[in-house]
Parts: C-alpha cells; sequence; structure tokens
C-alpha cells in the first residue's frame, strides 16, 4: 500500500506540471501576434503624425513665403508618405483608397521639387496645398486621425 501511495505522490506534481503546461501555451501563443502588430500599428501611427505635421509646415511656410522650407517639408512628406505605403496592411479596407491618396502626395511633391527653390513661392503653394488635402485624406481612411472635440 505505501508502495501505491508513493506512486500517487510522485505522479501529481508531473500531472500538474502538464495541465500548467498545456494551460501556458495558448495564452503565450495568442500574445505573441497581437505584440507583433502593436510596433508596425504604433509605427504607422508615428509615420501619420509626422506627415501631417509637415504637410501642416508645408504650407504654412509658403503663406510666408519661404521656398527653401517648402521644399524641405515637401521632401520630407515625399518620404514619409512612402514609408507608410510599406507600412499598410494588405488587410486594411481602405488600403487601396489610402495608397492611392499616398501617391498623390508623392506626386504634388514631385511638382513643387520640379518648380523648384527659386519659383515664386506662389507657385509651390498651390501643389503643396493639394500634397496636404491627400496626406490628410490618406490618414483619415486609414484612422489615424484623433478627433479633440469637447
Amino acid at each position: 500500500m505505501s508502495l501505491l501511495l508513493m506512486k500517487k505522490t510522485r505522479s501529481m506534481p508531473v500531472v500538474t506540471l502538464i495541465c500548467l503546461a498545456v494551460l501556458w501555451f495558448p495564452i503565450v501563443s495568442d500574445e505573441s501576434p497581437a505584440r507583433a502588430a502593436e510596433p508596425s500599428s504604433a509605427s504607422l501611427q508615428e509615420q501619420g503624425k509626422d506627415l501631417l505635421k509637415n504637410v501642416e509646415e508645408m504650407v504654412a511656410h509658403g503663406g510666408m513665403g519661404d521656398g527653401k522650407a517648402i521644399l524641405h517639408h515637401c521632401g520630407e512628406a515625399t518620404r514619409i508618405a512612402e514609408a507608410i505605403i510599406v507600412l499598410i496592411s494588405p488587410s486594411d479596407p481602405h488600403q487601396a483608397d489610402a495608397t492611392a491618396s499616398l501617391k498623390e502626395v508623392v506626386r504634388h511633391c514631385s511638382r513643387v521639387s520640379a518648380i523648384g527653390v527659386h519659383a515664386d513661392p506662389g507657385q509651390l503653394l498651390n501643389p503643396a496645398t493639394k500634397a496636404r488635402a491627400a496626406a490628410q485624406q490618406s490618414i483619415k481612411l486609414l484612422g489615424l486621425t484623433r478627433t479633440n472635440k469637447g
């Protein structure tokens, strides 16, 4: 009888460890995809903020007549828009529309670069304003805007 009791007491910790391992595995595997998706989403959010900041400053400098600043911010907006295009998930329902808007940002900023720094800043402001509108539309489509109403 004492032999049977010894086997029961030894098997109980083994059974407990196996149960813990089985219960632990799904919890760990369920968290991994969520953690893998968070940096991409956070990065997309950060890139969206940077894009909006640059296009707003680009248009603001256009109002001040600073051609060099318009070109600088337009170059940054192009770089960020291209980075966002890469980060957009193919499963995003607005992926095609957002990508098209971001390509518009790149196209209008290319026009700004083609016009050049020595042109009248008013000439640079028209495509810069169109680039800003396209950037705002893409950020809205991706749901990266925060409303601060209230």
